[in-house]
């Protein structure tokens, strides 16, 4: 009997539609490798670590699946199976080992096991220092240095250039990079920082302005660790009238010991002197010209250092 065409339309139509759905089931399913197992957990992540939370599915045996936590010891207990080490495998790895246990013990012919990590313990990323946001962050994917930077909503006024990152296992070897105020930072200054990772941002060095000046107190060197004694005279906005330009001193802490250098500030005016590269912890003592005996007298200068007031520039 012969089909009207409408209808051979309509089945064809609808022959079409079940194929295309077809494909797009096939989509959504995990692939599967050689070993029968599927492909997820198989990426870029970490290893399974202690305290980590793996979500296990076996396909058509929901009595098998759930979620599990890792133990200190890096064990899981699998339904079956038992005491299982899940510690330092890539979930690609347990996955097939799993699938083959449940072979072995004759427990299912032929799973389709899959197993991926669905919270981290033990693949975070610490970011410490000065940044305005330090905490711990979850490492997920490849991220490098400025990501990490950026999610600890970027560096303090009082950071130096200078960051120390760590790496899970290495410790004792901690790789420093620099990053240089105002320029683009180059591809070797933004390693990739792996799960385990401890980034920790340096703070700058401090000087001490004290004596005769407008406003004596501390201020924080400049990213680079760059700051010279005109410098540090004009964060102190200055000598007053009554400062001994011509006699003041610098107080710098060295191995060896405190050490004193004289310091004329007009010849460095004038440029008859070097204007000298200050260091982390100098003092810069300006005496007033009344104070015959002021330079004589430095132990009163520390306690002056120690307590003025730190003022963080913009």
């Amino acid at each position: 009997m012969k089909q009207p065409k409408k209808y051979l339309h309509c089945v064809a139509l609808f022959v079409l539609l079940a194929f295309a759905g077809a494909l797009t089931a096939q989509d959504r399913l995990p692939t599967t490798s050689a070993s029968g197992s599927a492909g997820f957990g198989s990426g870029a992540a970490g290893p399974i670590g202690a305290g980590d939370l793996v979500e296990m599915s076996v396909f058509d045996t929901p009595e098998l699946s759930g979620k599990l936590r890792v133990s200190n010891t890096g064990d899981v207990i699998l339904p079956l199976v038992g005491i299982f080490h899940l510690q330092g495998m890539k979930a690609g790895e347990a996955q097939a080992l799993i699938r083959q246990r449940f072979i072995d013990g004759g427990f299912v012919k032929d799973p389709q096991v899959t197993l991926f990590i669905s919270e981290y313990a033990s693949q975070n990323v610490s970011v410490v220092g000065e940044v305005h946001k330090p905490g711990i962050y979850p490492a997920f994917g490849e991220h490098r240095l400025l990501d990490y930077l950026s999610l600890a909503e970027g560096l303090t006024p009082l950071a130096a250039t200078t960051i120390a990152i760590t790496h899970s296992g290495h410790a004792s070897q901690p790789q420093r990079v620099k990053m240089t105020a105002g320029a683009a930072p180059q591809p070797e200054d933004n390693p990739e920082i792996l799960p385990g990772d401890t980034i920790f941002v340096e703070r700058t060095g401090f000087i001490y302005v004290v004596g005769d000046v407008t406003h004596p107190g501390g201020f924080p060197m400049d990213h680079d660790g760059h700051l010279t004694i005109m410098q540090a005279v004009a964060l102190a906005q200055g000598t007053n009238p009554t400062a001994a330009r011509g006699s003041a001193q610098l107080i710098r802490t060295t191995l060896q010991g405190r050490q004193e250098i004289r310091i004329d500030l007009k010849k460095i005016l004038r440029f008859k002197e070097i204007d000298l590269a200050m260091q982390d912890n100098d003092i810069l003592f300006v005496p007033s010209s009344a104070a015959k005996n002021a330079l004589k007298d430095v132990e009163a200068v520390l306690p002056a250092a120690a307590a003025a007031t730190i003022y963080r520039v913009p």
